[in-house]
């Protein structure tokens, strides 16, 4: 249900990329929508190996038919070939790439941070390349051309720079009840003394650096940014084992998450400048279907700012979601009826077949046969090759799906009797706004809670932009990162509670 990677403060350059690359390419919950030294070169015996040091640039053709660039860049060290590459229509750069093999005139990438990878030939002229670019099931065509040119940086003109009418703080903490792994942020605070009313931001879906980083925006750090500002302080932190945290993401469910947010919450409880009776949580996407779970579990959570929240289970968001955005990608009706039928089927074996070895068969059984009515371009281009379709049992086989597939977050919705403002944006083709605002209101009546604020704000999408459509493949090209009636909204909202 979201993404992010950026941060404020002193960090390296080459880890924030990281972190935001990976986010970016693999946004977990645009959800089933949508490093490494490198190791030795093989070049053949036979004949003298390629060169090919420089810059080699491409572009990928997408949902909807946009064009999204690729650039790897190829340079020797200690006799060895390494590459990092670059998606800058979506804000990813400096990528680690690893291992590179060259054999004769073939030429293989491992791209694992997006579990996929790159397979080319190169021309006789050497100035060209050509072969597929492959992440998770999606096997795609691409060439690739020596040149020159550098990467003109994506326009983010909300993006704060220094010096800031507020004080940054790096800070660490743990998470003793769910691990003991060390968590690592950065907390905002206003000008003054304190105690100051706080937040702690819970970013989407997907692993997820401090400033929720996607497609070259940081809308966790223009909210930070806007609410310390306002007199809120704010804290953000890295998801669990990505950019400067410990602890295993990949392992993690929704609910190992909520512990995280609980170790915050701590945190800030220990803080002298945080007044720990007005410590409230802003969670975007999957990060809004958290915040409620740990709401339940403590009384000292004063407030809920849910944004683009699921209200309904995980199931019928993703049936929901799929048909959306493949409708808005140009999908005609019967594909989509089709498509859905086979998410139905699989989720059917997720729910009911108790061993795990048996539901990957029976799911990898589902998506052989869907395969097996396709003709081999279509099998190409939708993913469902041999590699693609083991990539999506691995994916819907995850603990993390297998929770988010039968959690139904109206449960703890139910219980909570905080002040709550849930805003959906109009045009979200990931968590439509109408039936899921709907659903979240009704629970929180049904909670006793008295005060409760839900609202649809129009134009907007998933990441609370702007847009025309609403779909995933504009992010990039958006300049706005977080609407600035929204990022209003949230802080009056706060201010009128916990301010006056």
């Amino acid at each position: 249900m979201s993404e992010s990677n950026h941060r404020a403060g002193p960090y390296p350059h080459g880890r924030e990329r990281i972190c935001r690359d990976r986010r970016r390419v693999l946004a977990r919950l645009a959800l089933l929508a949508v490093l490494a030294v490198v190791g030795p070169a093989r070049p053949s015996a036979a004949q003298s190996p390629p060169d090919l040091a420089g810059t080699w640039e491409g572009a990928v053709t997408v949902g909807g038919g946009q064009q999204v660039r690729i650039l790897f860049h190829f340079r020797t060290e200690l006799g060895a070939w390494s590459v990092t590459w670059d998606s800058p229509d979506q804000g990813a750069t400096g990528l680690p790439a690893g291992p590179v093999t060259v054999d004769g005139s073939s030429v293989s990438i491992d791209l694992s941070v997006i579990q996929g990878g790159f397979d080319a030939e190169l021309a006789p002229d050497g100035e060209s390349m050509s072969g597929t670019f492959r992440q998770g099931p999606a096997s795609i065509p691409l060439r690739v051309e020596r040149t020159e040119r550098t990467v003109t940086p994506l326009e983010r003109p909300q993006h704060p720079s220094p010096p800031f009418p507020y004080r940054a703080e790096e800070v660490g903490f743990v998470n003793v009840a769910g691990g003991g792994h060390r968590l690592a942020g950065t907390l905002t605070l206003p000008e003054g003394a304190g105690p100051f009313t706080a937040a702690i931001l819970i970013s989407g879906s997907g692993p997820q650096d401090r400033d929720e980083t996607l497609q070259g925006h940081k809308p966790f750090l223009v909210i930070a940014d806007h609410l310390t500002r306002a007199g809120v302080a704010v804290l953000r932190y890295d998801d669990r084992g990505i950019g400067a945290s410990e602890g295993n993401f990949a392992a993690a469910t929704s609910a190992d998450f909520a512990t995280d947010v609980q170790a915050a919450m701590d945190f800030l409880a220990s803080r002298p400048e945080i007044d720990a009776r007005r410590v409230g949580l802003i969670g975007h996407s999957e990060g809004g279907l958290i915040a409620p779970m740990v709401a339940v579990e403590r009384d000292d959570v004063a407030f809920l700012v849910l944004l683009a929240a699921p209200g309904l289970p995980g199931d019928e968001i993703l049936l929901m979601q799929g048909a959306l955005i493949a409708e808005a990608g140009g999908a005609d009706e019967a594909a989509i009826r089709d498509s859905q039928s086979i998410q139905r089927e699989i989720f059917a074996i997720l729910k009911g077949a108790p061993d795990p070895a048996a539901v990957r068969d029976q799911v990898r059984a589902v998506l052989t046969r869907a395969a097996g009515r396709l003709t081999p371009r279509q099998r190409q281009s939708s993913g469902l090759t041999g590699a693609g379709i083991e990539s999506q049992v691995a994916q819907v086989t995850s603990p993390w799906f297998h929770f988010f597939l039968r959690y139904d977050p109206r449960t703890p919705l139910r219980r909570v009797t905080a002040p709550v403002l849930a805003l959906g944006g109009q045009r979200d083709l990931q968590v439509p706004p109408r039936e899921n605002l709907r659903e979240i209101a009704t629970a929180l009546r049904q909670a006793g809670n008295t005060d409760v604020t839900t609202t649809e704000l129009r134009r907007l999408n998933h990441l609370f932009q702007t847009s025309v459509s609403g779909a995933p493949s504009e992010y990039g090209g958006i300049t706005e990162t977080f609407a600035p009636e929204a990022l209003e909204r949230i802080s009056e909202w706060i201010r009128a509670r916990f301010q006056g």
